[in-house]
């Protein structure tokens, strides 16, 4: 017997008693429907939306939470054409189940079913699929999985299949509106297919960049943009729309910037996107960010430093007040560090509360605020409410200006311990940042607890990386001496890796933790190298020397860490 059946106990209360009981029908109502079915012999269930007394949505809801069976909205989710590869229409009919998602690495095949204690369906099923795949199922109303099942088979779902559909021009713009019947339509498929396929291949932007003849499509991987599909430009026009219907966008507006997001189940798990227009001479460029929460929320210990380091950082945060502030450049993973560290001291002992610009990944627990320029709620009024709000942890998005830097140091100061970010090149460079915004040296010396500075590199691809033995320069860069016997790892390229030689991000990190010397420093002014030969007798190790350690170890390359780290940057 499977190891996903429902326990049978609960699944024999009456439908109708457990409606009553949630208060979701009268007995009144429940006397009706049953009656009814006394004539029609039709399910309960059937009958009750019939009838008008409450929606398919609200019985799945329900049965979903007395069975502690998962539910699945289908008109929010995206089908992996794959799933349905492996079971045939007819048999999806007979059964009233429609395969969502499947992983073919670890053989699990994802299911919609209506009715999940059905163990002649799962057995059928699993004697079609040979017990090849381990089944999941997620409870869904009978009606989503006949429209879905109608939707999605027999028609083209691949990017190239939908592309040759479609003849240039062909496509209108009612074809993006919402309906019943809107999976015939071309666009509608053809934006769900861009959006399956980034995911699956790990992007974190994708680019529609309108020009004068044609449309550039481009995915951003590992931190590096790929141009992927180049459309005729009469395919932009019904795409925009569509997408901003998804993203809830103005779709009469087009000379002004616009952001909406997009929440779907993608390959299983939950994904959304931030959307963004900006008008150009071409027509709108929309960039879509994608939010995988799976990717975004890293525990700390696999965040890849060595245990010195994260035990260095483990401190850090240990200590009850002050500052914690993580710099780097837009897109060196800042977010997923902090976010990290807050995964880490959440606990039901503390209130952490954040204040972000905006919200990217919902958090169990923590109170999670967007900035909104409408409703005038600036960071720095942002912390002066949540300061009312009996905090024990803080994370202010970005230290901007003065305003957010003396309120973000006030709570500090009160007792509270505070996250940030910073915009600079490297964790000593805070301090004369801070001091430029307008912070006195007093107020930074005893509250700033410590400074993450970090950015991300590629990782090389383990299926091609090949080796070979560097030259003097290479050495010399490295400080390795020249005869000592060395091996490092050079890209080469793949179908594993699409051909680029590398896959995969990982964080560089340099960690300062301020003490009372390196105080004494800041609030003396204190000039940055006095700070940073201070530093470095104390151990501190900057982002170069994380950078070398990779290398040593095989996992990028010395091109790789170049690109983002000035090597030379190794002696106080």
């Amino acid at each position: 017997m499977s190891t996903n059946k429902m326990p049978e106990k609960p699944i024999q209360q009456p439908l109708g008693k457990i409606l009553v009981g949630k208060g979701v029908i009268s007995d009144d109502q429940l006397r009706i429907a049953l009656q009814e079915q006394s004539k029609t012999h039709q399910p309960l269930g059937r009958l009750l939306v019939g009838l008008g007394f409450l929606s398919e949505a609200t019985i799945r809801d329900v049965l979903s939470e007395n069975l502690g069976q998962e539910s699945v909205d289908l008109a929010n989710i995206i089908v992996d054409p794959a799933a349905l590869t492996l079971i045939p229409k007819d048999v999806a009919r007979r059964y009233q189940l429609l395969p969502l998602a499947v992983d073919q690495k670890e053989h699990v095949l994802t299911l919609a079913i209506a009715d999940p204690d059905n163990i002649i369906a799962l057995d059928q099923l699993r004697a079609l699929l040979k017990d090849e795949y381990r089944l999941i199922t997620q409870l869904a109303s009978e009606s989503d999985i006949l429209r879905g099942i109608d939707q999605y088979y027999g028609f083209e779902l691949s990017i190239d299949g939908i592309l040759h559909e479609i003849e240039p021009g062909e496509m209108e713009y009612q074809t993006t509106q919402f309906g019943v019947n809107e999976f015939s339509q071309p666009v509608v498929r053809l934006i769900d297919a861009l959006l399956t396929e980034a995911v699956q291949r790990g992007v974190s932007d994708i680019h529609f960049e309108p020009e004068n003849s044609f449309l550039r499509i481009r995915y951003r991987i590992d931190g590096v943009l790929r141009q992927v599909r180049s459309l005729h430009k009469s395919f932009w026009p019904a795409m925009v729309v569509r997408l901003k219907v998804m993203s809830n966008m103005n779709i009469a507006e087009t000379r002004a910037p616009q952001d909406g997001r997009i929440s779907l189940r993608l390959t299983g798990r939950s994904i959304d996107f931030r959307v963004a227009s900006h008008p150009t001479t071409y027509g709108e460029n929309l960039v879509l960010r994608i939010l995988d929460r799976q990717k975004g929320i890293v525990p700390l210990e696999n965040i890849g430093l060595d245990e010195s380091t994260l035990n260095l950082l483990k401190m850090i945060i240990a200590k009850p007040e002050g500052i914690v502030l993580v710099t780097g450049p837009t897109g060196s993973g800042k977010t997923t560090t902090l976010y990290s560290v807050l995964n880490h001291v959440n606990t039901e002992a503390v209130n952490i509360m954040t204040l972000e610009d905006p919200v990217e990944y919902p958090l169990a627990q923590i109170r999670q605020t967007s900035v909104n320029e409408a409703a005038k709620m600036d960071f720095a009024s942002g912390i002066r409410s949540m300061l009312r709000q009996d905090p024990d942890i803080i994370l202010v998005g970005e230290i901007r200006d003065q305003p957010t830097a003396e309120m973000a140091f006030s709570a500090a100061m009160t007792g509270h311990q505070v996250y940030s970010t910073l915009h600079t090149n490297s964790a000593i460079g805070a301090i004369p940042r801070l001091l430029d915004i307008g912070i006195l040296p007093d107020i930074m010396a005893g509250n700033i607890i410590g400074i993450v500075a970090q950015r991300l590199v590629r990782l090389l691809c383990s299926e091609c990386k090949y080796p070979y033995t560097p030259d003097a320069y290479e050495r010399q860069l490295l400080g390795i001496d020249a005869d000592q016997d060395i091996t490092l790892y050079r890209a080469a390229g793949c179908e594993a890796c699409s051909h680029q030689g590398y896959k995969g991000r990982v964080a560089l990190m340099e960690l300062l933790k301020l003490d009372y010397d390196l105080d004494d420093l800041i609030s003396h002014r204190a000039s940055a190298r006095e700070i940073r030969e201070a530093a470095f007798s104390k151990g501190f190790r900057p982002l170069a020397m994380d950078g070398i350690r990779r290398i040593l170890q095989g996992t990028t390359s010395l091109a790789e860490v170049s690109r983002v780290v000035d090597l030379t940057d190794r002696a106080g």
